[in-house]
């Protein structure tokens, strides 16, 4: 099993954080949740000031709201993110020992819901437009 790198982990908070989930301070006795996770093709900059404030030294023992792992425990060798096997949202499982608990849907009652859309890594929107424009003319080649 790999490592979970700092990416992964950024990915794991955004998609909690589009379903409302906080990350608790405990520390500063505070909780974030940027209002704005994305723009663009990239995170936003609230979400980038957050992601900044987590892994400083002494916010590295913050933790998504639902869960026990920490964002040093996440940035370590000892996990790693998957997609959860109830509702495919990223969720931290254990590569070395045993885990304690599941995934942060459990005390979301509306989660998981297949009329919503699932929360998503940023688009590069330009690129997809440029994909979209090459096989229409691919297809009008084809006529």
């Amino acid at each position: 099993m790999e490592m979970t790198s700092e990416q992964q982990v950024k990915h794991y908070l955004a998609c909690w954080f589009l379903l409302g989930k906080k990350v608790l301070l405990p520390r500063e006795q505070d909780a974030i949740c940027p209002r704005w996770v994305f723009k663009g093709e990239k995170y936003s900059p609230e979400f980038e000031q957050c992601w900044q404030r987590l892994i400083e030294g002494n916010n590295q023992d913050s933790y998504l709201e639902g869960t026990e792992q920490t964002i040093r425990d996440l940035l370590s060798t000892k996990w790693e993110i998957v997609d959860c096997a109830k509702c495919q949202m990223p969720v931290p499982i254990v590569s070395l020992g045993s885990q304690s608990n599941g995934c942060p849907c459990c005390d979301l009652e509306f989660w998981p819901n297949t009329e919503l859309p699932q929360p998503k890594r940023p688009v590069n929107d330009q690129a997809q437009i440029n994909r979209i424009r090459e096989k229409l003319s691919q297809w009008g080649e084809q006529e």
